[in-house]
C-alpha cells in the first residue's frame, strides 16, 4: 500500500483535522476488535438483505458468507433490518457496497460506500453510512467520509444522471439514530477544494499535528504523540496565550473553560499510553519504572451448579430456596426477549426517568436545562458518563 493510499475515506475524520497523524501511523500496526469483525459482518447481512430481498431474520442463526465466524443473532438482524428498510424507503436507483473512487479530490483516494441511491423525480443523491457501533453517537453534517463518498460518486454518475443535491445520511439502528444533511453540489464541491487542500497538506514533509477530540479518537499514534503531550503541559499549567498570567489564588473563569475543554482528549490520552504500556508488558517486553501485578482476587464456584446446590443442602442443611436469587428483568432486556417489533406495546409499561444533568459544550446540540444542587445529591460514589 503507497503512503497516498492511507488518506482513506474511514479516518478522514483524522487527516482532515490533523494532517500530521498520517506520517504519525506511518508504520504502526493495524489492529483490529471483536467491535470491527462485528460492524463488518452487520454491512455483510445489510448487503445481502438489500440485494436478495430476503429479510434479516431469515439468517437468523445462520452463519454468513465472507464473516463466516459471525452466527447472525435475533438482536443483529433486528437492527440490520432498519438499516435496510430505510434504504429501501428511498426508492429510486440503489447500488450497495459500491467502490468509490475520489483520487480527483485525495490521491489515490478510494473507499466504499455503503448504500448509493439516485431519485430522478428530484435529481437527488443518496449516500447512506450504516454505522453499527454503539458508543459513539455519528451525525452526517460535515461528514467528511461522507462528503468524498458524495464526490467519488457524483464524479462517476454527472455525465449520465442530473444531480442538483446531495443527502448524505447515518443509521445507527443501535442508538436508534438516523441523520440526514442535506448539500447543495455547489456546496459538496467548495468541500471537495477543502479536503484536497487538507490531503495536499496531511502528505507534505512538514504536515502538522493538531490534537483535538474527534481526530485523535482512533488515531494509533495517540500514545506516543508529542503533540498531545504539549497541549497537557499547557493545559495543566495554564499557559494560555489569550489569558492573564498574573499569579492569583484562583483559576479563572476562562481557565477553567479552557481545561474544560480539553478534559476529554487528555483522559482519553492517558488511558491509550495506559494501554500501550499494558500491551508492551504482556507481550513480554519491559516499560522503566512500571510492572503487571496480580489483581484482586474473586471467588467462584468450582464445580457444577447444580452438584454443589446438592452438596449445600444434604451436607450442609441448606434450604434450596436460599440458594438462588432473582432479580426482575430490565425495560432494555425485555425488549431484546420479545423482539423489537412486540416492544413497542410495551412502552405503556414503562416510566422514563430523567437522566443526571450533563455538562457539556455550548456546541453540543441537545438544549439545555435549568439544574439545581438537588439534581446532584447523590453524585458521590456515582457513574458518569460523557
Amino acid at each position: 500500500m503507497t503512503a497516498h493510499a492511507k488518506l482513506s475515506a474511514s479516518n478522514s475524520a483524522m487527516w482532515f483535522a490533523c494532517p500530521g497523524s498520517i506520517k504519525a501511523i506511518d508504520g504502526l500496526p493495524d489492529t483490529s476488535s471483536v467491535f470491527a469483525d462485528e460492524g463488518s459482518a452487520a454491512h455483510e447481512l445489510g448487503e445481502i438483505c438489500l440485494t436478495t430481498g430476503a429479510a434479516a431474520s431469515e439468517w437468523v442463526g445462520k452463519p454468513l458468507i465472507e464473516w463466516s465466524a459471525w452466527t447472525v443473532t435475533a438482536e443483529m438482524a433486528d437492527y440490520v433490518q432498519q438499516y435496510v428498510d430505510y434504504v429501501k424507503s428511498l426508492g429510486g436507483e440503489q447500488a450497495y457496497e459500491i467502490r468509490c473512487d475520489f483520487s480527483e479530490w485525495v490521491p489515490e483516494g478510494f473507499g466504499t460506500s455503503d448504500a448509493i441511491v439516485y431519485v430522478a423525480d428530484t435529481k437527488t443523491l443518496h449516500v447512506v453510512d450504516l454505522k453499527y457501533g454503539q458508543g459513539v453517537k455519528v451525525y452526517a453534517d460535515n461528514n467528511a467520509q461522507g462528503i468524498l463518498y458524495a464526490l467519488g460518486v457524483y464524479d462517476a454518475m454527472t455525465l449520465s444522471h442530473e444531480i442538483e443535491r446531495v443527502v448524505i445520511t447515518i443509521v445507527q439502528p443501535r442508538l436508534d439514530h438516523i441523520d440526514e444533511w442535506v448539500i447543495s453540489v455547489d456546496d459538496l464541491l467548495t468541500w471537495g477544494e477543502r479536503l484536497a487542500q487538507a490531503a495536499e497538506l496531511a502528505l507534505s514533509d512538514d504536515a502538522p499535528r493538531v490534537p483535538g477530540d474527534k481526530q485523535c479518537q482512533w488515531c494509533k499514534a495517540k500514545p506516543t504523540c508529542p503533540a498531545l503531550l504539549k497541549l497537557t503541559e499547557q493545559t495543566l499549567s495554564a499557559d494560555f496565550d489569550d489569558l492573564d498570567l498574573i499569579a492569583t489564588d484562583r483559576l479563572t473563569d476562562a481557565q477553567m473553560a479552557q481545561a474544560l475543554g480539553h478534559r476529554k482528549l487528555i483522559l482519553s490520552w492517558l488511558d491509550a499510553i495506559e494501554a500501550e504500556v499494558i500491551g508492551r508488558l504482556t507481550s513480554g517486553g519491559s516499560f522503566p519504572g512500571y510492572k503487571m501485578v496480580a489483581g484482586r482476587s474473586s471467588r467462584d464456584w468450582a464445580d457444577d451448579e447444580k452438584v454443589i446446590a446438592n452438596q449445600l443442602v444434604g451436607s450442609f442443611g441448606a434450604d434450596r430456596e436460599d440458594l438462588y436469587t432473582q432479580r426482575f428483568i430490565t425495560p432494555a432486556a425485555a425488549e431484546k426477549l420479545v423482539g423489537k417489533k412486540a416492544a413497542k406495546d410495551l412502552g405503556a409499561l414503562m416510566r422514563k426517568s430523567e437522566g443526571r444533568p450533563t455538562l457539556v459544550p455550548e456546541s453540543d446540540k441537545r438544549p439545555a436545562v435549568t439544574v439545581s444542587a438537588a439534581d446532584f445529591d447523590d453524585i458521590e460514589g456515582s457513574e458518569t458518563h460523557d
